[in-house]
This record gives C-alpha cells, structure tokens and sequence, in this order.
C-alpha cells in the first residue's frame, strides 16, 4: 500500500459555491490520520489537470460555472485521461452534470465531458433538504453499507442512461430528479428514487454536507480506491464525534 496521497481538488475557484472543497479536506484528514502523507492540489480554471493524482474531487456551482468548466475539462483532456487510467473521482451537484453526456444552463444545452451517462434537463421545483438513500453497491461502491445522508440544492433533472446506475436509493429527499422530468422516460419507474450516480471509477452525487465529512465510509471507500487496496484493509478511525453527527442528521 503506498504511504502517500495526492489529492486533485478540480476547479475550486469556479465550482466552489457550496463548500464542496471540505471534501478534499475530509480526504486529507482522514488519511493523515493513518499515518500517511496526504496533500491536496488546487488545480484552477486554466490549469492543466495532472494525470498523476491519486484520486480527485469537484463540486458545485451555478450555470456560468458549469458552462466554464465544462469547457476547460474538454479541451484540456486531463481529467478524462485519468479517469480512464482508473483514478477514483467524486464530483457533487453541478459536477455530476458536468461529468454527464449533457446539461442545461443559461438557457442552452451544453455538452459535458461524457464520463458518466447521464443528461440534465430542468426541474419544475428546486429539490432542497435534506436527503438520504441506501447505497446501491453498484461497481466500486461494492463495500458501502452505512446508509447516505447529505443536504441537496438544485434544479437540475438527471436521467442516468443504461451505462451508469444510482449511487443510492433515496430514503428521503427528491434525488435525481422529479417526477414531470420521468413521465417521458422509458425507464423511469427504476430512476424514481436515485440519487446521484457511479460509472467505473466516477461517483457522483447532489449530497452537499461536505458529503465527505457526512460520510465517513464514503471517504474511506475513496481512500481506498486511490490507494490501490479494500475498504476492509483500512485501519478504522474512532471518531465519536462524527459517529454522533450521522445520527442526528439520519435521524
């Protein structure tokens, strides 16, 4: 197992908005406290994306954004370069729309980067609370087996096509998508109660929290992806702090 972590934070000066970067943080933390070297790499509008981090993180933001990041993600090439290469990538809210087939925003239909297969259209009423789901352990979230809780804001309306699944079958909250978005959708009686979404080595949700620190099993399940080794094989953290958080908000 290696000894140290380099975490990607993708765009955080343009999809930064809901203080999604604490995820990174979360990443950071939590392998420092297992002893290993962990460091977290801004990586802004602009700037090439390495293909050389150990897993990468991006949140939310608002159209202008999302539109900006798209386009940087496309052009630039590195994050789809790593993401093939099998880096473990989360990417919140605007993020899973960016990562998906296509998005709306400022009145348009935008191209994503195409890593997940997905589209967003818009909500006729914002989803906005609180939100959970039981993992779905659909590919590399296998291991997941505490229930998701986070906080959702958006409009969007994702459809997942058949190459990605749900990160989590809600149990409160809206999740994907209404049900006007639904009606026309062939499929969309499996799609009713998802939340977010996993393709390969790209998990996506709307759970803002930092959905990281919310999560702790989350986290390490990334951890252990980007260090190459089973969620089993990590030494667990007490953290009874953290322990008591999850209950008051699954509550």
């Amino acid at each position: 197992m290696a000894d140290r972590i380099n975490v990607g934070l993708v765009l955080p000066d343009v999809l930064g908005t809901y203080g999604d970067d604490g995820n990174a943080l979360v990443l950071r933390q939590r392998a420092r406290m297992r002893g290993l070297d962990a460091e977290i790499h801004r990586i802004n509008y602009g700037d090439p994306v390495p293909e050389t981090m150990d897993v990468y993180t991006m949140g939310g933001g608002e159209d202008t954004a999302q539109i900006l990041a798209s386009e940087h993600l496309i052009a630039d090439g590195g994050l789809t370069r790593a993401a093939h290469a099998g880096a473990p990538i989360l990417a919140i809210c605007a993020g899973l729309q960016v990562l998906g087939e296509s998005f709306r925003a400022s009145g348009r239909i935008v191209d994503g980067v195409g890593l997940i297969d997905a589209t967003t259209a818009g909500m006729q009423r914002r989803a906005i609370g609180e939100v959970a789901s039981t993992p779905t352990r659909a590919g590399i979230t296998a291991e997941l087996t505490e229930p998701l809780t986070g906080f959702e804001n958006h409009l969007g309306a994702t459809i997942l096509g058949p190459g990605a699944t749900p990160l989590g079958k809600l149990t409160t909250g809206m999740g994907n998508a209404d049900e006007a978005a639904l009606l026309d959708v062939v499929d969309g009686s499996s799609q009713r109660a998802a939340e977010g979404a996993v393709q390969g080595n790209v998990i996506a949700t709307y759970m803002h929290g930092p959905v990281l620190a919310r999560n702790p099993q989350l986290a390490d399940l990334l951890l252990a992806c980007a260090l190459g080794v089973q969620l089993s094989e990590l030494e667990p953290l007490e953290l009874p702090s953290v322990d008591r958080l999850r209950m008051e908000r699954l509550a």
